[in-house]
């Protein structure tokens, strides 16, 4: 199943990477993309989860699935 979702995201970026470059999307179609993945993602900064779930930051760095995106942590809790 891995590789299949592999060859799947290298298809989707292409798909995205190829349609932003011919004009079909725009910056504003990038932020509607973002957005969507985000909700599916529920991705939340590292404060923000911690206020939603009643947890110190250090807890929150410590035991959930923390990414970096931008130079911003996140916190990926779509389990």
């Amino acid at each position: 199943m891995g590789n299949a979702i592999n060859i799947n995201t290298q298809k989707l970026v292409a798909f995205v990477a190829t349609k932003f470059e011919a004009g079909e999307l725009d910056n504003n179609s990038l932020v509607e993309l973002f957005k969507q993945m985000g909700m599916y993602m529920n991705l939340k900064t590292i404060p923000d989860y911690a206020k939603a779930n009643n947890m110190s930051y250090p807890g929150v760095v410590k035991c959930r699935n923390i990414q970096e995106i931008f130079g911003v942590k996140f916190v990926i809790d779509n389990d």
